[in-house]
């Protein structure tokens, strides 16, 4: 009898942030860069609302999210397509552009799924080494072939935390043929108030051959919902709409993501948020000589190269006590390096209280 077959896939499947620990109820998770304040208040009262018709279809063209979204970003609501998620506008990207062998070329430390939606739909994930942990413009252009059909990085880095301003984008885009995509992920961009930043949508607005990526799970906080949106040409979402699936966004995610856009105060407080404990946690493990990248994004890369303990040590440590940080050997392959997501103000002060405890034993 002849076995079922089906594809093989030379790739590593994701691996999500560790939620939870046995034996332990309560859980601080600082391992997904998710919202350290949770949803704004205009979130809560929408998903709250008991007039929500479950058993009808939403919107499949996310109209209402869509002129939102061109209302608060000043871009074209015929640019934009909504997906669950960035990751599902990633895949259908992949999906639009590429064939077998075509090549795609990511930073070497990188978001995972990039590569891994590439590699699904037969392409070549060409890797462009990074110079102290910060996307090279000159290795990324160095791996460009003839095959070369789309370049994907996150500006911040995930999850290194390290930036390309805006004159080495604008570089890059220049220095790249005119036919090769480029593909910048703005997930975090609402965090950033460093003065030679600039988000990719800002600069690349009415370029044709740039493609934009932003998404509602990190400092709208609607990580559970799946909801994100891509940028590009009317050709390029026109395509993408031919084979987007036909209800991808539901509904609750759709009105939760436009209520979250209304509420300016609740992401000004997110901001200031990030900024004052990412600041306090990065001086506090400096003292010791625990060393992470410059506050950009809402999380911390964690190098203990200099520190007296390794970081699988304080990973464990922590877990012990309820904390769970992110492994970067995990798909990322860093060795001797945490991922820490700035969480809540008491969380923060846990993971504090914690570290203080392991070093001053």
């Amino acid at each position: 009898m002849t076995d079922i077959r089906f594809k093989k896939f030379n790739l590593e499947a994701y691996k999500p942030g560790k939620s939870s620990i046995k034996k332990l109820k309560k859980v601080i998770k600082l391992s997904a860069n998710e919202s350290a304040l949770g949803v704004s208040p205009k979130v809560k009262r929408v998903i709250s609302n008991k007039n929500l018709k479950f058993f009808r279809y939403p919107d499949g063209k996310s109209n209402e999210l869509r002129n939102q979204i061109s209302k608060n970003f000043k871009c074209d609501k015929n640019k934009i397509i909504c997906g669950a998620g960035s990751d599902e506008v990633i895949q259908m990207l992949c999906q639009l552009f590429l064939k077998p062998k075509d090549e795609v070329i990511v930073p070497q430390f990188s978001f995972l799924m990039y590569r891994i939606y590439s590699k699904i739909v037969g392409a070549n994930v060409i890797y462009a080494k990074e110079k102290n942990f910060k996307v090279s413009v000159t290795e990324i252009i160095n791996k460009v072939t003839k095959k070369t059909k789309l370049v994907f990085l996150a500006n911040p880095n995930n999850p290194t935390g390290t930036f390309l301003n805006k004159f080495e984008l604008i570089e890059l885009r220049k220095k790249l043929r005119k036919n090769i995509l480029l593909v910048i992920d703005d997930a975090y961009c609402e965090y950033m108030i460093n003065k030679n930043y600039q988000s990719g949508l800002n600069l690349f607005k009415n370029k044709k051959n740039v493609f934009i990526l932003r998404t509602f799970s990190k400092i709208y906080g609607l990580s559970s919902l799946r909801v994100g949106w891509g940028y590009g040409t009317k050709k390029i979402i026109d395509g993408l709409n031919l084979i987007k699936p036909p209800f991808n966004v539901n509904e609750v995610a759709q009105k939760a993501a436009i209520e979250s856009l209304k509420d300016k105060r609740f992401i000004s407080r997110s901001i200031r948020h990030n900024i004052f404990y990412a600041t306090k946690l990065k001086n506090f493990l400096n003292n010791y000589n625990i060393i992470s990248n410059e506050v950009s994004a809402n999380f911390l890369l964690l190098d203990f190269a200099k520190c007296k303990f390794k970081a699988n040590y304080i990973y464990k440590k922590l877990k012990t006590k309820g904390i769970i940080l992110r492994l970067t050997e995990d798909g990322y392959k860093i060795k001797n390096m945490l991922r820490l997501t700035i969480g809540s103000r008491p969380d923060c002060l846990k993971f504090i209280s914690i570290v203080k405890s392991i070093f001053d034993k």
